[in-house]
């Protein structure tokens, strides 16, 4: 009871109002995190899901996998295409940044409207880029014939050359916004005593600007790219609707081919094994997150 009544004291209160979320991430985080792992170093398939015990696998999932050209393919889309997204969506977002923290009448207004594409759900905009990019019914199609630009339909969605583009243009209109709200929140931070004082001192504005907005602004841009990396690389959603990973595995990612072997081949297995180099990562990218941001306090 003395050690009850210990806990309870007012300096522990604040593990109670934390237990609540603690539990519901173990049970819905934690428990298929480790679930998954097991299930990769098991021989899993359509057969086997329902037995008692399941064949014992060890690394042998890891190896076919990393045999498999597909994914090969998938890995350097999901490198191909997250380095893409960022680099565009990076620049347009700061650019949009630091034009709206000017001040003039409109600016928050259209600031607003402008992170709608950032709060529509993906699936809804993945059907919206769809239509765009259709072929014979496709927004961009007729735009480009009634300009004279192309003599016939473009195949964006069903080319293996084009698909990629139109997938990237898709995820770029949604993290635009994300980059561009983050930004704009460092720009805040930054007191305008320096450019003042700056001005006085007879600097212009583009030398406050890679002088004074650049170096204050570097834990924003870091944390924006980390954390913009995480994001874009476990894009599945967008994928799957958009183009399911076609044509001709053109357009698979590490999610999308993890869900291709669970759920269409049935192995289970493999595309546990799949989602784990995934997660390790992700993991990866998140330890290194922690760590500069560490060094930065410091």
């Amino acid at each position: 009871m003395k050690r009850a009544r210990k806990f309870f004291r007012y300096d522990n209160i604040g593990y109670l109002f934390v237990l609540p979320a603690f539990i519901y991430m173990m049970i819905f985080v934690g428990y298929p995190i480790v679930d998954n792992l097991i299930l990769s170093f098991q021989q899993v398939t359509i057969q086997t899901l329902t037995a008692a015990h399941k064949p014992f696998a060890g690394l042998a999932n890891y190896t076919e996998i990393f045999k498999d050209p597909v994914f090969h393919k998938a890995l350097m889309n999901t490198l191909i295409f997250t380095v893409s997204c960022l680099v565009v969506q990076f620049m347009i977002g700061f650019v949009l940044a630091v034009f709206f923290s000017q001040n003039f009448r409109l600016s928050k207004p259209i600031r607003g409207l402008l992170m709608m594409p950032w709060m529509i759900p993906i699936t809804v905009t993945a059907l919206i880029f769809k239509f765009i990019f259709g072929t014979d019914v496709g927004i961009l199609n007729f735009i480009l014939h009634s300009l004279g630009l192309i003599g016939k339909n473009i195949d964006w969605l069903t080319s293996a050359n084009t698909a990629m583009f139109a997938i990237i243009c898709a995820n770029v209109w949604i993290g635009i916004p994300f980059n561009m709200i983050l930004i704009s929140t460092g720009l805040t931070t930054i007191p305008k005593e320096l450019y003042e004082s700056a001005s006085i001192d007879g600097a212009n504005k583009i030398q406050s600007f890679f002088r004074i907005t650049l170096p204050l602004l570097k834990p924003t841009i870091e944390s924006v790219l980390v954390l913009g990396f995480i994001y874009t690389f476990k894009v599945f959603d967008l994928v799957y609707v958009m183009t399911g990973g076609g044509p001709v595995n053109s357009t698979h990612m590490l999610s999308t081919y993890s869900y291709k072997l669970s759920f269409e081949l049935f192995k289970y297995s493999k595309g546990s094994a799949a989602a784990n180099v995934l997660l390790v990562i992700l993991l990866i990218v998140g330890l290194f997150y922690i760590k500069i941001t560490d060094e930065e306090e410091a």
